[in-house]
């Protein structure tokens, strides 16, 4: 009797650090981060299938920390390699929550910071691999999920102080009727986006008026700009990009945490003037009291966060204490799509919109999946719902975003839309790739403070 055929297995957990100099033009400068070079600690999973496919994903850093990130993703490579494939993708609920507990790794979070950034990599990267193996884009393979199988998804545990599995289910199974209509709407359609790309900290005031004005021409009805460093130059700054684009297109602002509570509350006062729609990140991401304060100071101007909010229990709790107006669901700062899902569940029950971070590489890419899955398959709505759109980086990646008219057009590739160019990974790696080699022999070049030159 012939033998049975090996399953399909994980053969190797690879990971790259990406980086591209960003700062160089001051792309992605804000109060906090003033010359950030946006950067990927970069996941791939390869497999001995037929199929040839691989799982890729990504954490963002802004420079330094990527190889602090991808040396914590390495530390994931024995949990993951050898895994049975079809076992791993029937069952994506039951391994991030296995990845997430080990006894021993979930000491340094528990489930927060450069750990927790490093399971969501490693389980976006199943994500990716799954729905390749599906043929559909991940927002897909979510939104053709049944309610039941999208719980399953979720891991509860400190959560049912506020969402039951019962209730998610309820939620999950009230959004059904519209799916079909929705799933049409979306794909002939798209999904509203806003421009950061005017905003960046770094740019004159006369650039920040061309790109705002250019964004409105190009369908966008809303804009952001950071703020932070200096409430003078704000105002003038704030003034400006109300000049550009006039009373009725919404600006954002974003402090990226800058300040403390009082301070929020008396920067927003002097912004009032020019309605600023929300303020961002108004002060540490963990201060949830914080934030309750500043949302009632501030009305009508709404608060924002989540892009630094470490894990699904804080975010229950800022939902719970009435802190903020808007959930910023980030695709690469929790444990992954998973507990993504179950962010949106919350934001549904308590009945807050979701407008996700976007401002990194590959972020834009990936997070797209997740709010046309919420739209599809749980909230069953696009009002007051924006995604983040920042115009740079796309160009290295296989099925990069497509905005048209102010709208992220639905993804049709499968996967993640996490995949970057062989020859960009290869050009951006750090510190050995041609781009880090050559900045780093320019700089050997450049004259040193106290060099003295004779001509």
């Amino acid at each position: 009797m012939p033998q049975a055929a090996r399953a399909a297995r994980i053969t190797a957990l690879e990971v790259l650090d990406v980086r591209f100099p960003t700062s160089e033009h001051l792309d992605g400068s804000d109060a906090m981060n003033p010359e950030p070079d946006y950067s990927a600690a970069y996941v791939v999973l390869r497999t001995d299938a037929p199929d040839g496919l691989e799982g890729h994903a990504l954490a963002f850093t802004t420079g330094r920390g990527n190889d602090v990130q991808a040396a914590a993703i390495s530390a994931l490579t024995p949990y993951v390699v050898g895994r049975d494939l079809t076992e791993l993708c029937s069952d994506l609920g039951g391994f991030a929550r296995e990845l997430v507990h080990d006894p021993q790794l979930r000491w340094l979070g528990p489930e927060k910071g450069v750990i927790h950034m490093a399971t969501g990599a490693v389980v976006n990267a199943a994500w990716d691999l799954a729905a390749k193996r599906a043929g559909k884009p991940v927002w897909r393979l979510l939104a053709d999920m049944s309610p039941e199988e999208l719980v399953a998804q979720v891991d509860f545990r400190w959560l049912s102080d506020a969402l039951t599995p019962q209730e998610a289910l309820t939620l999950l199974r009230q959004a059904e009727p519209g799916r079909a209509d929705r799933l049409a709407a979306l794909t002939a359609n798209g999904y509203p986006a806003y421009a950061t790309t005017p905003g960046w900290l770094g740019y004159s005031d006369e650039k920040l008026a061309r790109l705002a004005r250019e964004a409105v021409a190009d369908g966008f009805t809303q804009i952001k700009l950071k703020v932070g460093a200096s409430l003078d130059d704000d105002v003038r700054r704030l003034r400006v990009a109300r000049a550009a684009v006039g009373p009725d297109v919404r600006i954002a602002v974003d402090a990226n945490q800058r300040w403390d509570v009082a301070e929020a509350i008396d920067w927003m006062r002097r912004l009032a003037p020019y309605e600023p729609y929300w303020i961002e990140e108004p002060t540490s991401p963990d201060d949830i009291l914080g934030h309750a304060r500043v949302r009632a100071a501030v009305a009508p101007i709404k608060v924002a966060t989540g892009e630094h909010v470490a894990n699904r229990v804080v975010f229950k709790q800022l939902l719970q204490a009435g802190a903020i107006d808007i959930v910023q669901i980030d695709s690469a700062r929790v444990g992954g799509v998973n507990e993504n899902i179950a962010i949106l569940l919350l934001a549904a029950k308590f009945e807050v919109p979701v407008c996700p971070h976007a401002g990194g590489v590959g972020l834009c890419e990936m997070v797209q999946h997740l709010s046309m899955f919420d739209y599809v398959a749980v909230s069953g709505t696009v009002r007051d719902r924006v995604i983040e759109y920042v115009d740079h980086l796309h160009e290295h990646f296989v099925a990069p975003v497509r905005v048209r008219n102010g709208r992220y057009l639905a993804p049709a590739a499968p996967g993640l839309s996490a995949q970057m160019h062989a020859a960009s990974l290869k050009e951006y790696a750090y510190p050995d790739g041609p781009v880090w080699i050559a900045r780093a022999r320019e700089s050997r070049r450049r004259p040193q403070s106290g060099d003295v030159r004779i001509t």
